[in-house]
């Protein structure tokens, strides 16, 4: 059975020219001797260095090799979404070309998934090699607020991007075309029979990181607004308790001030009063323009992403979609 299965490598790459002939040839080294059908896609998310010519050159050695090229930089949710939609294996491995998340993992995640029969087999990480004690300390703090305020659904914790999805979950997957698209999220919503396999993920190897605390905060301000409406109905009792409390406040002071008359003090509580409720409505009407941003992506109705060209064995195929 396993040599007749086709599997699907899928490495999104943005200004990775520093690694990424490292990348390809653990890639390839890991895969040598598997019993497998193997074809690689790399999608090129617009860089801006050489990494779309030393990928093209790669394809040009490999024919396994499958270079998708984007008009633009769409972010790795987009181009990996890019990738998933033209996998023709019967299940993709998703990978970073940072090698945080080793090749030699390839052979063991395929293993998992015929012991298992599972539909997913992500990565769990049991250690985070390279990562600040910051960086570590606010993804452990997401994914514990992810666990609670999403939905119906469970993000495993200590997860990445890195996983093998067989070819159901592919299709189901490929039927999600919300335009802002955490993908964490929408692997764990799809469902079906999913399994961990734990890992040990490395430090990366040469280049820089793309994603700043500006970007991780914007992700994750992504994810909680993706499968949560909590941060609206926060902002709904908040301003409810508050009202009451302003209520009360106001009829005390009504009553004291018929009884004994009008006073000048209370000038910095006024102040403090004001400056709070103003913070809060500040705060209330940010939580609204979140979703409100989101309605007014999703209704433009424009495309995920934009393919300029597909580098494989025969000759580049000029598409888009």
């Amino acid at each position: 059975m396993g040599k007749q299965q086709k599997i699907s490598i899928l490495i999104a790459c943005y200004n990775e020219d520093a690694i990424i002939n490292i990348c390809h040839n653990q890639v390839a080294k890991s895969i040598k001797d598997l019993p497998c059908d193997f074809e690689i896609i790399y999608v090129d998310d617009g860089s801006t260095d050489d990494s779309l010519s030393k990928l093209k050159a790669i394809q040009q050695q490999d024919d396994r090799v499958v270079v998708i090229s984007l008009s633009r930089n769409f972010g790795k949710e987009a181009a990996m979404t890019a990738g998933i939609d033209l996998v023709r294996g019967d299940a993709v491995i998703i990978m970073d070309a940072d090698l945080q998340d080793p090749p030699e993992l390839i052979d063991k995640i395929i293993k998992v998934w015929h012991e298992t029969n599972a539909d997913i087999v992500y990565g769990q990480r049991l250690k985070r090699d390279g990562e600040s004690w910051l960086k570590k300390t606010t993804a452990t703090g997401f994914y514990k607020v992810m666990g609670r305020i999403t939905q119906g659904i469970s993000i495993p914790k200590n997860t990445g991007d890195f996983r093998l999805m067989n070819r159901r979950s592919i299709n189901a997957l490929k039927q999600l075309k919300e335009k802002q698209r955490f993908m964490k999220g929408l692997f764990a919503w799809i469902g079906f029979h999913q399994v961990s396999m734990t890992y040990d993920r490395s430090a990366r190897i040469g280049g820089s990181t793309k994603w700043n605390y500006f970007k991780l905060w914007g992700l994750a301000v992504e994810g909680i607004t993706s499968f949560s409406t909590l941060p609206l109905r926060l902002a709904t009792i908040l301003g409810s308790i508050i009202s009451l409390i302003s209520f009360i406040y106001g009829g005390y002071v009504l009553v004291y001030t018929l009884l004994f008359g009008s006073a000048t003090d209370g000038w910095p509580t006024l102040v403090i009063l004001i400056s709070f409720l103003s913070g809060i409505q500040l705060l209330s009407i940010g939580v609204l323009g979140e979703y409100i941003g989101r309605i007014f992506s999703e209704v433009k109705n424009r495309p995920i992403y934009f393919i300029d060209t597909i580098y494989q064995k025969k000759s580049p195929d000029k598409k888009a979609t």
